[in-house]
């Protein structure tokens, strides 16, 4: 059972979002404003946010940045439940801070399997990853705390699983296809390439000396990614 915070001023669709996460025996908590969320959020961290972005006066991209600045609770896994569906909306909400990305109208049993897959990778398991070294990278499982160098720097859930892959397959180019079926666990063939792409983006803004000359986390083109040290 995980702890889940809903964010929809739709009342319908957060009813429909928070009956059908009840029925796996989550506790569901819904708010119906960005305000509302933020309030709820900093009083108990949940484990997960199902966040809408249209939404009066403080939309979704807004409470998403904010909660990335909050400290206790930045690395909470955050999934956008939204109508915006075009490339450079996804865009917008991956580099915003989202984890994930399901557009309106949505399958139960689809958003059943995002949450799944986003709880699986932020909860601890019974069997803990290992600590990573690479170079000078250090990653630990036990906090989501990367090491570069000698400074700590904190990753979303999301972030640690990629970067992580990444680190485990060092001096390896793994492509964008491979990483959304091992890391998101999409089927062949039906994950956004931008979802890689935004969150490659975002971690290079927190490692790298110069996100836009990399030295870490580099570009094989028409290949995928390569992590050295």
């Amino acid at each position: 059972m995980a702890r889940i915070l809903v964010v929809d001023d739709d009342r319908d669709v957060a009813g429909t979002v928070e009956r059908t996460l009840r029925r796996r025996d989550h506790e569901v908590t819904v708010a119906y404003s960005g305000a509302q969320a933020l309030q709820l959020i900093q009083k108990q961290c949940p484990d997960l946010v199902v966040l809408d972005i249209m939404m009066p006066r403080m939309n979704g991209i807004e409470v998403c940045q904010r909660i990335r600045t909050l400290p206790n609770v930045a690395s909470v896994p955050i999934l956008f439940l939204t109508a915006k569906g075009k490339i450079e909306d996804k865009i917008e909400g991956f580099e915003a801070g989202a984890d994930d990305y399901l557009t309106k109208p949505f399958d139960l049993r689809e958003l059943e399997l995002r949450v799944r897959a986003l709880l699986r990778r932020s909860m601890p398991s019974e069997a803990p990853k290992a600590p990573l070294e690479v170079g000078t990278l250090s990653l630990d499982p036990r906090t989501f705390k990367l090491n570069v160098d000698g400074h700590v720097l904190l990753l979303t859930p999301v972030e640690f699983e990629l970067l992580y892959y990444l680190m485990e397959h060092a001096g390896e180019v793994i492509s964008t296809e491979k990483l959304l079926q091992e890391v998101w666990e999409y089927p062949p063939g039906t994950g956004d390439p931008n979802l890689v792409r935004a969150h490659i983006k975002n971690i290079r803004a927190k490692i790298e000396p110069a996100p836009e000359d990399p030295i870490y986390i580099r570009t094989i083109s028409r290949h995928g990614y390569v992590v050295s040290g």
